[in-house]
């Protein structure tokens, strides 16, 4: 399989800048932290995006509308008020009372754009007690990033998105409730193609899924323009993540009013996805009360959810919310895919009766910061039919099982990565079964893929571990005549023992000599 070969490739000023971060933390814990260096950094990003659109407004004489909010908000550009400008904060910066600074520009900030609402932490840098000349260092630091200079690199993005997965591994478990490893997104989005519709993240974290479908429309020169995002996150703190994310790359997306937990408070009862893209909590326990949600009407059809873990709970919300042509790319516990305690086999059997099973891929281990166990991943389509226009043969009866877990390189001890490379052959092998031509015929491979008929399933008790469909490998033949490699092994292995006896002569000899002879 193809490495990574990025992995040895500097991380640059994004990694500098943690390095400075992650010195002056001090005594804050990294969850805390995070929102620290985040909120500065999106008031740098938005205070360079107001002094490029004033200047340009200077340019073309419009003095007079400096202080205007409509003609900032008209090019997707945050109104500042004077306080909540970068150069501000850097001239106070040695001020005892600079947190307090932030922290009210923060607020002036969200008061001032509608689309920030609830996006921005409230008193994070009074109530931490940070020390001011570290808060001062940091403020230093971020005045290097010039986050607007390269028109075709999205900076601010790039410093976000790595800070998220730093902060995703320094946390470890508490990481994921706020992150999606990227190549682990980058396979969703490349296997569903989001192109154009509604996608739906029911349990979004820092908006990752919504962040790579855009970047996935606007690499295969899509038009932006044609997907709406909607997501819920239960998390207070991650629901502001989320929002800030998408405010520094001009996202607009419906969050909901508030954060609210997806199962009890359902912030978009009435959408129809045609992409839904998420990381559910794994094996979310005591996720509702014995009483609660018997009834529930997205369930119907199928057993109720047990309460000791959600992954079934997720799975049906999600189909519930498909459009009549919508497909779903989601990650779960590997034990999804073959348990049968409580109603969860139950519920596995009657989706695979229902024919909404399109693909399964086991992935390997390490790729998540929060655990070191293999996941998979699920694809659901409402419609396997025939479609002339999208290229897709009929697929009705049929899913297709991916054993992907010798895959992907180690990028330190303890976290492993997907390359770019493979990625695209997991894409491709689902977008050739599925009877696109552009890649290709495709063939089931032993050991990587097989294409796999309901009854085949129903055979192995509606198990849909990728193992049990595609087999062993098939060991690649060197061409070389079982005879002539058989006399060249035996040559090898006499040669080996002729040395050992060789080696036993002069150890017994050196014994001997220290006085250890028989």
């Amino acid at each position: 399989m193809a490495k990574k070969a990025a992995n040895n490739k500097s991380n640059g000023f994004e990694q500098n800048l943690w390095d400075t971060a992650n010195k002056l933390r001090g005594s804050v814990e990294s969850s805390e932290y995070k929102h620290v260096v985040l909120s500065l950094i999106f008031l740098k990003f938005a205070s360079d995006k107001f002094e490029e659109r004033k200047a340009e407004l200077i340019g073309e004489g419009k003095e007079k509308y400096l202080e205007m909010v409509e003609f900032y908000t008209m090019k997707n550009v945050f109104y500042l008020p004077e306080e909540s400008r970068w150069s501000y904060i850097k001239q106070h910066a040695k001020q005892d009372d600079i947190a307090i600074k932030i922290d009210s520009a923060l607020a002036t900030v969200e008061k001032n754009n509608k689309s920030l609402k609830g996006a921005l932490p409230d008193n994070y840098f009074s109530r931490l007690g940070l020390d001011g000349s570290k808060l001062a260092a940091l403020i230093d630091s971020i005045s290097n990033v010039d986050t607007v200079a390269d028109k075709k690199e999205d900076v601010v993005g790039r410093v976000y998105e790595y800070f998220l997965g730093k902060f995703a591994a320094t946390e470890g478990k508490g990481g994921g409730e706020f992150y999606t490893p990227k190549d682990v997104v980058n396979l969703i989005a490349e296997m569903i193609e989001p192109y154009k519709g509604k996608i739906y993240d029911p349990c979004c974290g820092s908006g990752g899924m919504f962040v790579q479908s855009i970047k996935f429309v606007e690499n295969h020169h899509g038009n932006t323009r044609d997907i709406s995002i909607y997501g819920q996150e239960s998390i207070g703190a991650t629901y502001k993540l989320a929002k800030m994310n998408l405010a520094i790359r001009s996202i607009s997306g419906n969050l909901g009013e508030v954060p609210a937990d997806s199962f009890f408070k359902d912030q978009h009862p009435d959408l129809k996805a045609d992409y839904i893209m998420a990381n559910p909590p794994f094996n979310l326990k005591e996720w509702r009360a014995a009483d609660e949600l018997t009834d529930d009407p997205r369930w119907a059809g199928y057993e109720v959810p047990p309460t000791g873990n959600a992954n079934y709970a997720w799975i049906l919300h999600m189909i519930s919310k498909l459009s009549e042509n919508g497909v779903a790319g989601f990650v779960l516990a590997n034990g999804s895919m073959s348990t049968n305690t409580n109603s969860e086999g139950q519920i596995r059997q009657k989706i695979i009766e229902n024919d909404l099973v399109d693909c399964m891929i086991a992935m390997p281990g390490q790729l998540f910061y929060t655990t070191q166990i293999p996941v998979c991943l699920w694809f659901l389509s409402k419609n396997k039919k025939a479609d002339g226009i999208r290229g897709f043969r009929d697929r009705q009866g049929e899913t297709l099982f991916i054993d992907a877990r010798n895959m992907g390189s180690l990028v330190d001890r303890v976290h492993r990565d997907l390359s770019v490379d493979e990625i695209a052959e997991i894409a491709r092998t689902y977008h050739a079964w599925r009877g696109e031509k552009k890649d290709g015929v495709y063939e089931d491979k032993p050991g990587f893929c097989k294409g796999a008929t309901l009854e085949e399933i129903k055979a192995n008790n509606y198990v849909l571990t990728p193992g049990r469909y595609v087999g062993a490998a098939e060991i690649e033949d060197d061409g070389i005549p079982f005879e002539e490699k058989m006399a060249e092994l035996s040559a090898t292995l006499y040669g080996q023992m002729r040395d050992g006896k060789e080696l036993d002569v002069v150890i017994r000899r050196n014994l001997e000599v220290l006085g250890y002879g028989e």
